[in-house]
C-alpha cells in the first residue's frame, strides 16, 4: 500500500483549489465489484492440487460477491441515518468485465478475450440473483455505481506472458485453467489497467491506449448499468493525466484517490472543458485484515478529518463483504455498524454524502439533502505558490 500512495502522489495531477465543509460529510467507497478471483471450492483445490499453498493473505480468498452478501450490506446501511434522514450509500467502483476463460482456453492461449458484465458470468461461475441485488440496492439508493475499469490487470502484461514458457507464463495459465485471472499480492507484474509492471519497471499506457481503454469501459458500465458513470477510480489508484484527460472527456467529474492523511478535495485540471473533482479517501477500513486492522484507528482519522472540515471517505475493498471462501462479511458489517453509529451519536449534524454530492457543493456551492435541506457552507482554499488563501462561497 505504501508503494501504491507514492505512485499515486508522484503521477496525480497538480491541484489549483482545495475546498473544506462546514458539517461533517461521511463517505463509503469501495473496489473491485464485479470481478471474479478464486472460483470458489473447485477453483481453491484446482489451485492445491497444482501446487499453490493457498491462505497466506487474505487475498487467497477474494472470490466474488454473492447476492446475499449485497442483500447483507443494504440490510446493514439502510438502519442508519444522517441529520436529513438519508442512509449511508456504498460507492461500488465497477470492473466492467472479466476475462472468457474458456474461450482463452479454446484459442490456446493466444489471444485474452473478455466477457463484459452484460453478457454474464465467465463459465462456471455462479452467482444466481447478484445483478439484481446490484440493482435493487441502486433503486434503494443505498448503494452507487462507479466506474473502476475493464479488467483491473493490465491487458498488456498479461499477453506478454500468456505464452511464456516460464514461471510467469505458467502460473497465469494455471490460474485461468482455474478459472481464476490473478492473485496480485502473487503476481504484482500483471500491473494494472493503466499502469504496467511487467518489465520489471512501472510505467503508464500512452495516451492514445488509456483512452481506448477507457472508452471501451464506460460503454460497458454503461450498457449494463443503463447511464454513464460519474466518478471513477483507477485500479491500484494508478492514473496519470492521460486517465484523467480521457475520464473528463467522456462525463467523469470525480477522480478518487487512495488514501494518504486527510487531504480537502481539489479542483485539478485546469486544462480540462471540465476540470476533475478530486477526492481523497481518508482511512482504509479493511477488517479482511484481520491483523492490521483497528477500529479506534479508524475513529481518531475520522476526527481528525472532522476537526478540519474534511470529508470522512472510507475505503473499503469489495473482498471484505464476501463470504463464500471465508466469512470476512459478517465483522466486516459488524464493525462498520459501530463505526457508522459512533459517528452519528457524536456528530448529529452529520450528512452521508456520495461522490456526485461533493462534486455539486464545490460547482453549485449547495446540494438539496431530501427530504430537509441543509445547509453546508463551502470554503476554497485558493493555492498560489506556496501560500494559501480562504474564500467562502
Amino acid at each position: 500500500m505504501q508503494k501504491a500512495r507514492k505512485f499515486w502522489q508522484a503521477s496525480r495531477s497538480p491541484a489549483t483549489e482545495g475546498f473544506t465543509f462546514s458539517r461533517p460529510l461521511v463517505l463509503l467507497q469501495s473496489d473491485d465489484w464485479g470481478r471474479v478471483g478464486v472460483r470458489d471450492a473447485e477453483g481453491l483445490e484446482a489451485l492445491r492440487r497444482a501446487g499453490l499453498t493457498l491462505g497466506v493473505r487474505p487475498y487467497d480468498y477474494y472470490t466474488l460477491e454473492t447476492a446475499e452478501d449485497v442483500a447483507a450490506i443494504t440490510n446493514m446501511l439502510q438502519v442508519h441515518r444522517d441529520c436529513a434522514g438519508r442512509s449511508p450509500c456504498l460507492g461500488m467502483n465497477f470492473v466492467t468485465a472479466n476475462v472468457d476463460f474458456a474461450k482463452v482456453i479454446q484459442h490456446n492461449f493466444q489471444e485474452i478475450f473478455l466477457r463484459p458484465l452484460s453478457g454474464g458470468l465467465p463459465d462456471e461461475w455462479n452467482r444466481p440473483g447478484l445483478f439484481d441485488a446490484y440493482r435493487e440496492g441502486i433503486s434503494a439508493g443505498l448503494l452507487s455505481p462507479a466506474l473502476h475499469a475493464t479488467t483491473h490487470f493490465c491487458r498488456h502484461a498479461a499477453q506478454r506472458h500468456l505464452n511464456d514458457p516460464g514461471i510467469r507464463g505458467k502460473l497465469l495459465r494455471t490460474l485461468w485453467r482455474a478459472g481464476v485471472p490473478y492473485i496480485h499480492w502473487r503476481m504484482p507484474w500483471i500491473g494494472y489497467e493503466y499502469s504496467d509492471a511487467g518489465n520489471g519497471r512501472e510505467e503508464f499506457l500512452n495516451s492514445e491506449t488509456q483512452e481506448s481503454l477507457v472508452e471501451n469501459a464506460i460503454q460497458m458500465f454503461s450498457k449494463f448499468f443503463g447511464t454513464a458513470p460519474r466518478s471513477a477510480c483507477a485500479p491500484g489508484y494508478r492514473a496519470n493525466r492521460n486517465t484523467h484527460r480521457a475520464w473528463a472527456e467522456r462525463g467523469i467529474r470525480v477522480a478518487q484517490n487512495g488514501p494518504g492523511g486527510p487531504t480537502p478535495p481539489q479542483l485539478a485540471g485546469s486544462d480540462l472543458a471540465n476540470p476533475l473533482l478530486h477526492v481523497y479517501r481518508s482511512l482504509d477500513f479493511e477488517p479482511s485484515n484481520e491483523n492490521g486492522f483497528s477500529l479506534q484507528t479508524c475513529f481518531e482519522q475520522a476526527e481528525e478529518c472532522i476537526k478540519r472540515g474534511i470529508p470522512v471517505i472510507l475505503s473499503v475493498h469489495s473482498i471484505n463483504f464476501h463470504s463464500t471462501l471465508k466469512n470476512f462479511r459478517t465483522r466486516t458489517l459488524s464493525l462498520l455498524d459501530q463505526f457508522l453509529s459512533g459517528l452519528e451519536w457524536k456528530h448529529p449534524d452529520l450528512l452521508y454524502a456520495r461522490d456526485q454530492d461533493l462534486y455539486d457543493l464545490v460547482d453549485h456551492g449547495k446540494v438539496e439533502f431530501a427530504p430537509s435541506t441543509f445547509r453546508v457552507d463551502v470554503r476554497r482554499q485558493v493555492l498560489n505558490a506556496g501560500c494559501m488563501s480562504v474564500e467562502h462561497s
